[in-house]
Order: C-alpha cells, then sequence, then structure tokens
C-alpha cells in the first residue's frame, strides 16, 4: 500500500491497510494507524501520532517544526486522533516547550483546504475548519465549532463547543460556546440556533440557552453580575453550566 515513489523512513510505524501515495516522506518517530490514508506529497515529520482512518490529501505538512522563535529544537509532538479529513495544503505543527510540548487534534474533524493550526493548539471532536481558517499557536477549539473560510484566530484565545465563526472573521477574544461571531473584530450575532437544533438539542435546552445568552449579552449586565444571574440556569442545565464555566474561566475575555 505504499507507492515506490514514497520514502518511508525505517523508524515510521505504519498499522495494517495505511496507504502513502506518490512521492509522499514520512520521517521517523511517526505512527499512523491502522487504515488511514496519505494521499500524493503529503510529508509528515515526526515526533507525530495518526490514528485510524484518516485521511490527509496533497501538499499537507503535518508535523513539522512550529513557527515560534523561541522554539529550540526541545521534544514536542503532534497528535492526530481518528477518522479525521485533512484537506490540500493544510499544515499542523508540532508544539513548543513553553506550551506544554503538545499540539493534539481530536477524532471526526474537517480541516479544509489550506487550513493552519499554530503550536500547542488543542482541536475537539466534529469541528469544521473552512477553507484557510488559520489558528495562532495555543488555541483552544471545542467539540462541533465551525469556522467559516478565512477566519482568523489570535494566539492564546478559546473558542466554545458548538459555536460558528463567519467567513472571514477575525477573533482577538474568547468565543463562549453556542454563539456565532462575525467581522473584523469579532462581535457576538446571536446563538447558532441552527446548529443546535442539527444536533438535537431539545426546545428546552434551547430556550435556556437564549435566556442565558439574553443575560450574558442583552442585559446590560458586567460579567460577575450576569454569571450571578445565569447561576440558576446553570444548575438546572448542563448546556448552560458549560457556557457559565466557559465565560466564569475566560483569560481574555469574551467577545462582545
Amino acid at each position: 500500500m505504499i507507492h515506490p515513489s514514497a520514502l518511508v523512513d525505517s523508524a515510521a510505524t505504519l498499522g495494517a491497510n495505511v496507504t502513502v501515495g506518490p512521492f509522499s516522506v514520512i520521517g521517523p518517530d511517526v505512527e499512523i494507524g491502522e487504515g488511514t490514508w496519505i494521499g500524493p506529497h503529503v510529508v509528515i515529520s515526526g515526533p507525530c501520532r495518526i490514528g485510524r482512518e484518516n485521511r490527509i490529501f496533497q501538499f499537507c505538512s503535518v508535523g513539522e517544526v512550529p513557527q515560534d522563535k523561541k522554539f529550540a529544537g526541545e521534544d514536542s509532538r503532534l497528535e492526530i486522533g481518528d477518522r479525521n479529513v485533512i484537506r490540500e495544503g493544510a499544515t499542523l505543527h508540532r508544539g513548543t516547550g513553553a506550551g506544554g510540548g503538545l499540539t493534539c487534534v481530536g477524532d471526526d474533524n474537517l480541516l479544509m483546504a489550506y487550513v493552519h493550526v499554530a503550536h500547542d493548539c488543542k482541536i475537539g471532536n466534529s469541528v469544521i475548519m473552512a477553507n484557510n481558517a488559520s489558528l495562532a499557536g495555543h488555541v483552544t477549539l471545542g467539540d462541533y465549532a465551525i469556522l467559516g473560510g478565512f477566519t482568523l484566530v489570535h494566539q492564546f484565545c478559546a473558542i466554545g463547543a458548538h459555536s460558528f465563526s463567519a467567513m472571514g472573521s477575525a477573533i482577538s477574544k474568547d468565543v463562549p460556546p453556542y454563539t456565532m461571531v462575525a467581522g473584523n473584530p469579532a462581535e457576538p450575532h446571536g446563538l447558532n440556533s441552527e446548529g443546535l437544533k442539527r444536533r438535537g438539542f431539545s426546545v428546552e435546552v434551547q430556550r435556556a440557552l437564549r435566556q442565558a445568552y439574553r443575560v450574558l449579552y442583552r442585559s446590560g449586565l458586567g460579567r460577575e453580575q450576569a454569571l450571578a444571574q445565569m447561576a440558576d440556569l446553570a444548575q438546572a442545565h448542563p448546556e448552560v453550566a458549560l457556557l457559565h464555566a466557559f465565560v466564569r474561566d475566560s483569560k481574555r475575555s469574551i467577545v462582545r
């Protein structure tokens, strides 16, 4: 399943039924799980761990050293889960010592063409990053988040689960779960209601999230006051509790 023109280092480990396309290069200390397909002209550098049944398309660069001037060759790695689709020209870099040494991507994500995932980023599960969306270093991207094409995310930002960014958004603050943002700089534009419906959130939960969103963004309250007013809703609904905890723990402050 390895094309004769591919270069696979003897120190790489490939699981059963792995396909490596023409002119791809697999370096040492790379592990690729069973059933993963590597297209042509892909470069994978280690240390890097890739799970099962992924599809990595042509001209991707996976596991390369980070674009960080402080990086001095310390041990770091990239870990990718299962069933991800990584499209043409995407770049995913290893972590840095200052950031914990790990960049990680979960399961069932779609990273479209020319996406960039910088050092020390943490991507959850079932995320979609549309064409040319880019994460600076140390970004956290929650489950089911969707970043529209050409979305740019500043370093150290957290993007909450089930959130949505419009095309061309420039995000420099944390985006709470379930929230839609757009613009440069990105501003909130309501709940991601369509996403909540598609993922089977009950009418009751959607109503509670709308109420929490109004408290957070339309009541005129400061963060601590809004959190206090949301407390009962958070106690009654785990979904609101996720929103409440995110806002409470935000380090960069949330989009406004």
